[in-house]
């Protein structure tokens, strides 16, 4: 993830600070926002994708496309898929009333789909407009106080909240994504996918030390879906909190 230089630098620190601050509640949730009316389908689409989905094929697809697609090809996909939504990042960054976000994603939405082959190339992040932390509407929602609402764990998808979920069908109602067909909306989801999951092969080894895979990937999530309902504004954890992490952090090391 080396082409989107600074950006993704700073977005995978503060991804690690989100993790770093992951609870894991016994009873009660332990992270805010969490509500898993379904915990045994859930947990069930957990082991299915965990234990055979993802060593199986998502992991060994994903590493091999990283690994084998020459990296100028890999680099044009991703900037062509990346630019598909900065429209959508645009609207709903306004939305959260961050006008020099929402300026940034719109001046790199017109330079490079006119200046860089439709988006192939990234000709703004070479003129210094740094791509920032995109936008979704679900991500809108949750800074005006709308719940995350149920969790949800999908085969192959992976998790998804209510508000995510909801969002998501209105980003798609933005040019150039609503022009796409299925077939190209899911080129798209597979692509992306084998970049975010070849991307969390350094963290695995939280996930296998952890003592619950399944509420640690859950609160993991919500946690992160927090933050950028923040505006990517990480709280400081309270000493409490701070006090659970530290007795948390040593049962992983009894493991």
């Amino acid at each position: 993830m080396d082409e989107f230089g600074d950006y993704d630098e700073e977005y995978d620190e503060d991804l690690a600070a989100v993790l770093e601050e992951v609870e894991q509640g016994e009873g009660e949730y332990g992270v805010p926002g969490v509500y898993d009316p379904f915990e045994g389908f859930n947990r069930a689409m957990w082991s299915l994708n965990y234990d055979y989905f993802d060593p199986y094929l998502a992991r060994p697809v994903s590493l091999a496309y990283v690994d084998y697609t020459p990296s100028f090809i890999r680099t044009g996909i991703k900037n062509f898929l990346a630019n598909l939504d900065e429209p959508a990042s645009m609207v709903n960054s306004a939305l959260m009333l961050n006008g020099e976000e929402a300026v940034r994603h719109f001046n790199r939405f017109w330079i490079n789909s006119t200046f860089g082959v439709l988006g192939l190339i990234d000709i703004a992040s070479a003129a210094d407009i740094r791509k920032p932390v995109d936008k979704q509407f679900g991500d809108t929602m949750g800074k005006y106080g709308v719940a995350n609402g149920p969790y949800f764990m999908f085969p192959v998808y992976g998790p998804l909240t209510l508000r995510e979920g909801a969002g998501d069908i209105v980003d798609g109602l933005y040019l150039p994504l609503s022009a796409l067909n299925f077939w190209q909306s899911f080129g798209k989801w597979v692509f992306e996918g084998m970049e975010d999951r070849a991307a969390l092969v350094n963290q695995e080894a939280i996930l296998r030390d952890s003592p619950d895979s399944y509420i640690f990937t859950r609160d993991a999530y919500i946690q992160n879906k927090n933050f950028r309902a923040s505006g990517g504004n990480l709280e400081v954890l309270e000493q409490e909190d701070e006090a659970y992490l530290d007795d948390f952090l040593d049962e992983i090391d009894e493991y």
